[in-house]
């Protein structure tokens, strides 16, 4: 029998999707995208404590995000913002 933390494709059966689409957890992400940050580990304990998962896994389900239409029509501002920094990340490889 499943359990709320199991994984099948990705999301945690727990976060079903709503109405537009994006389940609780991805719109949390795009939440704490949109703050800014105090100090080095700030962001990584709050990852940590709001959403119950480690950064690694949080940085994942943000790059699957930024790909995700449902996340751009949600939080345009914020998407396109990260989209630009990972491309210019790239660039620069």
């Amino acid at each position: 029998m499943s359990g709320p933390s199991d994984e099948t494709d990705g999301r945690e059966t727990s976060e079903a999707p709503n109405a537009s689409g994006l389940s609780d957890r991805d719109r949390a992400v795009l939440a704490l995208e949109r703050r800014s940050w105090a100090g080095p580990g700030a962001k990584e304990r709050a990852i940590r404590e709001q959403l119950g998962i480690s950064p690694t896994r949080y940085y994942q389900l943000l790059n699957a995000l930024l790909d995700d239409r449902r996340a751009l029509e949600e939080d345009p501002v914020t998407v396109n913002r990260l989209r630009r920094v990972r491309d210019a990340r790239r660039d620069r490889r």
